[in-house]
């Protein structure tokens, strides 16, 4: 059975994060039914500054403004079967860890909680604090995984793409979908 996925991008710096996160679900569309995208003001933002274009919205997903609450995944009816949130800010982090549902990232993460479904969040922001570091922990007792944007070297990236990609990849694991990727321990 295909995926429903829905994709929320926040505020904070790691645009190149979600772009590889696009690029990758493009090369795995035959594993998904849908892709569901929201993104913070300052995500749009982020990513024209940090990528120096707008091109979020060329990609074959469907994309719902951050205050649209009729989007399908709005509802647990929907049957959207995870969430990732990449770049996850700390703001965000923080309504959905209380429970405020004041757009449409932090209803459809309040949704994927409350059905018992797959929430990932992918911080980028460093160092944590002590509150940082509660939120991540009520958000693991309350079934989410935090994945957070530390990339991995033992692959020997050579662009800032390939550095990405070693965690997105493993957000993809997470997320149950089959791609090939660089593994410990396995020859290529």
């Amino acid at each position: 059975m295909k995926k429903k996925v829905v994709v929320a991008l926040g505020g904070s710096s790691g645009s190149i994060y979600a772009k590889v996160l696009f690029d990758r679900l493009v090369e795995l569309k035959e594993q998904w039914q849908a892709v569901g995208v929201v993104m913070s003001n300052n995500a749009e933002a982020n990513w024209e500054y940090e990528l120096g274009n707008k091109n979020y919205d060329q990609y074959p997903f469907d994309y719902y403004h951050k205050m649209d609450f009729f989007a399908p995944f709005a509802s647990g009816s929907a049957k959207y079967e995870t969430m990732i949130i990449c770049p996850c800010s700390m703001g965000i982090l923080g309504r959905i860890t209380t429970g405020v549902s004041n757009d449409l990232t932090t209803r459809a993460a309040d949704v994927i909680l409350k059905e018992r479904r797959r929430l990932i969040l992918v911080p980028r922001d460093t160092p944590y604090s002590l509150i940082h570091l509660n939120n991540m922990k009520t958000i693991t007792e309350a079934g989410g995984i935090i994945c957070a944007a530390s990339p991995s070297f033992y692959s020997r990236p050579t662009t800032f793409e390939a550095l990405a990609a070693t965690v997105v990849d493993r957000v993809l694991d997470l997320a149950g979908f089959d791609l090939q990727t660089y593994r410990w321990g396995e020859t290529k």
